[in-house]
């Protein structure tokens, strides 16, 4: 496993997902381009396994460091499913990799003849919101029993997206959440070496990407947790 997750996952997959149209080879995966929204059940019914428990979704909108990849970004779900298999046991038949096609407002991929996905500006706002809530409900529907992995959404969504759906499936986003669990462990690993609480430091973050605000909550929730603080306001400052 550790030769071969460079090429299964990261780096190599960013660049699989920049010539995804543009490399003859089978696809895997479902594609729900916004054009058949009212008609996702039914596509996800023509899946031809049935047990179905883990899907991997993303919408293409920020693709590892790599930007809007718009439909190309299927690459992403894809690998993430292989390392379920390869780490974690899940047979593959039991996973599904989808895109949801949203369009892409990346003009080279626009004007690229091969680019498999809709070849229109990315759909934003409420027209979004009502795409991402059919495809819950759909697969709510078809696949009771699947976690859902929201993956590489961009970040005006993917907070947003989590907290929705957050009471009513059982999902979660790696970068937001599995990426704070791990962090969180080394952490607190590294106060019993050095024999400080972890109430006791102050953490830097640069930026506020998706896997920065979500460090700094988990860390924030844990302290409250332990009793450090009184409210998660006070632990986040």
């Amino acid at each position: 496993v550790k030769e071969i997750l460079p090429i299964v996952y990261t780096p190599t997959v960013g660049e699989a997902c920049q010539k995804y149209s543009d490399v003859i080879f089978p696809h895997h995966g479902i594609f729900l381009p916004a054009t058949e929204k009212g008609n996702f059940q039914n596509i996800l019914r023509n899946w031809p396994h049935k047990d179905v428990r883990v899907i991997v979704v993303t919408d293409g909108q920020r693709i590892l460091g790599l930007g809007d990849l718009g439909a190309n970004g299927m690459g992403i779900p894809v690998g993430k499913l292989s390392l379920y298999t390869a780490c974690a046991g899940v047979p593959p038949q039991q996973t599904l990799p989808i895109t949801l096609d949203m369009g892409t407002n990346t003009k080279s991929i626009l004007d690229n003849p091969n680019y498999i996905g809709l070849k229109q500006p990315r759909i934003e706002g409420k027209e979004f919101d009502d795409i991402v809530d059919e495809f819950v409900t759909a697969v709510k529907l078809v696949f009771p029993k699947a976690l859902i992995q929201w993956e590489d959404f961009g970040n005006a969504n993917a907070f947003r997206v989590l907290e929705t759906y957050r009471d009513s499936v059982c999902s979660f986003n790696d970068d937001i959440q599995g990426t704070a669990c791990v962090v969180l462990g080394g952490l607190l690993s590294a106060t019993i070496m050095i024999k400080r609480s972890l109430a006791e430091h102050t953490f830097l973050f640069l930026g506020a990407g998706e896997a920065g605000v979500g460090i700094g909550d988990l860390i924030a929730y844990y302290l409250l947790d332990s009793k450090a603080f009184s409210t998660v306001e006070k632990a986040r400052k």
